[in-house]
C-alpha cells in the first residue's frame, strides 16, 4: 500500500517537474529521486517479509536493524551515484522527488489513524 502511494507520487512529481518547468532533465532528476526512496523501501519491505517466520524476538529486531541498514546503505549510494547516471542532473529536483516521496510514510499513517466517519455517525 505505502509502495504503490509512493511509486504513484513519485510519478507524479516528476511529471510536475518536467510539465512546470519544461526541461525534461528536471522530471528525469525528480524520478530518480523518487527511486532513490522507493527502491530501498522495496528492498526494506521484502526483507522484512522475510523475518515473519522468526520466532526469537532478539533475532527478529536484529534482522530489522539489518534491513533498515541495508536500506540506509542503498539509499546513500544511490544519492552518490545519481550525477553519474543521469545527464544534467539537477539536485533541486533530486531534492524534490526525494522528500515529496519520502513523506507518503507520514500520509499513509495519519490516513491509518484518523478516525474513519461512516454514514451512521453522520
Amino acid at each position: 500500500m505505502v509502495l504503490a502511494g509512493q511509486a504513484v507520487v513519485g510519478l507524479l512529481v516528476a511529471l510536475a517537474a518536467w510539465a512546470l518547468t519544461g526541461q525534461p532533465r528536471m522530471g528525469w532528476s525528480a524520478a530518480y529521486g523518487a527511486l532513490a526512496v522507493l527502491i530501498p523501501a522495496a528492498l526494506f519491505a521484502r526483507g522484512l517479509s522475510r523475518q515473519k517466520a522468526v520466532a526469537d524476538g532478539n533475532a527478529a529486531m536484529l534482522g530489522f536493524f539489518v534491513w533498515e541498514l541495508v536500506k540506509i546503505a542503498l539509499t546513500v549510494a544511490m544519492l552518490f551515484a545519481a550525477p553519474r547516471l543521469i545527464g544534467d542532473l539537477s539536485w533541486l529536483a533530486l531534492l524534490a522527488g526525494f522528500v515529496v516521496t519520502m513523506k507518503v510514510y507520514w500520509l499513509a499513517m495519519w490516513l491509518r489513524l484518523a478516525p474513519s466517519k461512516s454514514f451512521k455517525n453522520i
